[in-house]
């Protein structure tokens, strides 16, 4: 770790104990953002976090949406994010209108959109899900209903073909998952025959078939902690190796990719918490006509994976 990083760290949990925050990051963030956060972890458990956060101001170590996720569960706290211009393209592809128009030509459907979405389309939900409990939260919805499921194709594929359920879905996905080719598994498995591979749900579904685990990051590191395997092919954003590696430091990590790096979780960096926390910016809020709705979405979410 270099002196300066360490510098830094020191200054941001001196701050945060001083000034009564709560820190929650992403596994996507760099390892040493994780390494100041109170939490870790994966959109689904950094909205649960929120809501249980022991303080009243929040900073979110992540993109925009799951800072207004946090800010949408708790109108009663301070949330702030160091980056406001970290985004999501999967989540932005997707228009008000888009939904609204569909929900038009189809009343009766039911409109499950991914944690990945901006607080205005949650707001015209009528439930939210993460990689995590997307297949959990279908089985619950009633057999004949129209399922629209937006805005990342691939989940809404992969959960489709496990559940053998037709779900109509919105033709968007995540550019780093994405880029992931069946190719690049079956070349890695060549070289490590010995290897199993963790994919995330957002790639594309001829990789999921290629998997020994299908699964959110949380999922992906209890799985490597669990199994008796001592090298894997991981087939999701960067970030994740480092818990991996702190919980499993002796097994081997191979990534799908080289280039599975989102640059809008990486844009956050040491010097942005600590300006964060020092000025208190940015404050992040939702108008009460779309917080309202989009609660409701997230939390029938959290209901439901009860």
């Amino acid at each position: 770790m270099a002196n300066q990083d360490k510098i830094l760290m020191d200054k941001i949990i001196k701050l945060k104990e001083e000034k009564s925050i709560y820190i929650i990051a992403h596994y996507y963030q760099r390892a040493e953002i994780q390494d100041i956060a109170d939490f870790v972890g994966d959109s689904y458990s950094m909205a649960v976090a929120a809501q249980k956060s022991p303080y009243d101001t929040i900073l979110v170590a992540g993109v925009d949406f799951m800072a207004e996720s946090a800010a949408i569960l708790c109108p009663e706290k301070t949330v702030l994010s160091p980056e406001p211009m970290a985004t999501c393209p999967m989540a932005n592809s997707i228009s008000v209108d888009d939904v609204l128009k569909f929900k038009e030509k189809y009343p009766d459907s039911i409109v499950v959109s991914y944690v990945n979405t901006p607080a205005d389309i949650k707001a015209v939900t009528d439930i939210c899900c993460t990689s995590s409990n997307a297949s959990k939260i279908l089985e619950k919805l009633p057999e004949n209903a129209r399922i629209y499921f937006i805005p990342d194709q691939n989940l809404a594929i992969n959960v489709s073909n496990k559940l053998g359920r037709i779900v109509n879905f919105y033709d968007s996905c995540c550019p780093i998952h994405d880029a992931i080719k069946k190719a690049d598994i079956v070349k890695l498995k060549e070289q490590y025959p010995e290897a199993e591979v963790l994919v995330h749900p957002e790639c594309r579904p001829e990789v999921v078939k290629l998997a020994d685990y299908v699964g959110s990051t949380a999922g992906m590191i209890n799985y490597t902690t669990s199994s008796d395997c001592e090298s894997f092919i991981i087939a999701t954003e960067c970030g994740i190796l480092h818990p991996i590696q702190q919980a499993n430091p002796n097994k081997k990590l191979i990534m799908a990719s080289e280039e599975m790096i989102c640059p809008n979780m990486k844009s956050i960096t040491l010097d942005k918490i600590l300006y964060s926390l020092v000025n208190m910016q940015t404050i992040i809020t939702v108008p009460e006509k779309i917080r309202i709705p989009a609660a409701n979405a997230l939390e029938k979410m959290i209901a439901y994976s009860s």
